[in-house]
């Protein structure tokens, strides 16, 4: 143990002849954990509130997205095991997207209208039962024997604004109609209600309405064509990177777009939040500096003498610098140390027991999700050092410059 480290930790235990001077260690201990502790509970939170808001939109976005130049393409059944073939991909699974009118007895919406394989997307879209959507008998509703009244899957909030129950119908209106002599006339369809999801989140819940592929191929008149096809990946933080082994198998005019880029907005806000969250309580952790850097200068006044005599003796300037260095930084490992295990602590707490509740009508949590990462808390636990570092230099510059004489001699 060097005699400068020696010395800081005696100054730290020692009693000081101004009580004040002991409080203001005590609070600039004090300030470093409290402000460790909320950075390492609220980057936690935030944290689980962005992985719970990417498993929700995961389970019902597909990972990957391939789309043809000049929009619908036909033939795709080579291009699909094309895909398959590609290192990364897991599960692909055609589909049609479009936007239709909704109408019920009650209501009237427009809605994203997704045509599905119920097969094939089941092991591609997890948030949703699929299987409903497969081909039934017809029912005693229908106009012919030989007709089907085809199933629909609406979301939640959909289902809602058109005020609709499972087994009531609906009409899908298109665009996409013939052409009379009195003008264009859109096609209409009636879907009977199989099922709901809820994802919590309301762009999805309130636009979102699957069926069948290929009645969706019937409604829409594009026998044997789709929109594109949707895949998952094994590792989806490698998404972008499988995507362009995609485009390079196929060529174009192919192309694909992975799940971060469809949701970049959405992401890039999360992450500036958190990074103006991480600033926000950093100033906690600053003023318990300051108030590190103002003890070490009352120390400093305080010490005139011994420092004085140390340097009488031969200890250089560094050495001096040294010591208060290491004060300082005592007290800002205490502080973090403290901080680490407490944040560690709550937690825990808010993981198990949730005791902080959120009005489910507001939010689509009911608690707050949780999610520690451990290279947060070393990033949290070394910003808290190196601002506790930059203000011991200043004190311990200035007992450095003190002038052994003048001090013993006025001190």
């Amino acid at each position: 143990m060097s005699f400068e480290y020696f010395i800081g930790t005696r100054y730290l235990k020692a009693k000081q002849k101004q009580a004040f001077i002991s409080i203001i260690t005590v609070l600039s201990v004090a300030g470093v954990t409290v402000g460790v502790m909320a950075l390492i509970v609220v980057i936690a939170v935030m944290s689980g509130f962005e992985d719970d808001l990417k498993s929700r939109i995961l389970g019902v976005e597909s990972h990957l997205v391939l789309m043809r130049h000049g929009g619908a393409f036909s033939d795709y059944q080579p291009v699909v095991e094309k895909m398959e073939a590609v290192e990364g991909i897991e599960a692909v699974t055609p589909f049609i997207y479009t936007q239709v009118m909704l109408r019920s007895a009650h209501g009237v919406s427009g809605a994203v209208f997704r045509g599905i394989d119920p097969d094939s997307a089941t092991s591609v879209i997890k948030g949703i039962e699929t299987g409903v959507l497969s081909v039934q008998p017809a029912g005693s509703e229908q106009e012919s024997p030989d007709m089907r009244i085809p199933g629909i899957i609406l979301g939640k909030e959909l289902a809602r604004s058109l005020h609709v129950l499972k087994g009531d119908m609906v009409q899908v209106i298109t665009t996409k109609g013939l052409i009379s002599p009195t003008g264009h006339v859109p096609t209409m369809r009636r879907f009977v209600v199989k099922g709901y999801f809820e994802t919590g989140m309301y762009e999805y819940d309130g636009s979102m309405a699957y069926v069948n592929l290929e009645d969706a191929q019937k409604i829409l008149r594009m026998k044997g064509s789709i929109s594109g096809i949707e895949a998952r990946v094994t590792d989806i933080y490698k998404a972008r990177e499988v995507g362009e082994r995609v485009v390079d198998a196929l060529g174009y005019p192919y192309w694909v777009r992975d799940w971060m880029q469809m949701n970049r907005n959405l992401f890039s806000a999360l992450k500036l939040e958190k990074t103006v969250m991480f600033i926000i309580l950093a100033l906690i952790i600053l003023v318990a500096a300051f108030n590190i850097a103002s003890s070490l200068i009352m120390m400093v006044m305080e010490k005139t003498k011994d420092i004085a005599i140390l340097k009488a003796m031969g200890a250089t300037d560094r050495s001096i610098r040294k010591i208060f260095v290491y004060k300082g930084m005592l007290i800002g490992a205490i502080g973090t140390f403290l901080g680490v295990v407490i944040g560690f602590i709550m937690c825990a707490l808010l993981e198990k027991y949730k005791f902080i509740e959120l009005p489910g009508d507001v939010y689509y949590l009911t608690t707050l999700p949780v999610k520690l990462d451990l290279l947060d808390v070393i990033i949290i636990a070394m910003a808290a050092l190196v601002i506790c570092f930059l203000a011991t230099l200043y004190p311990a510059r200035q007992a450095s410059k003190l002038d052994p004489v003048e001090a013993i001699r006025y001190g």
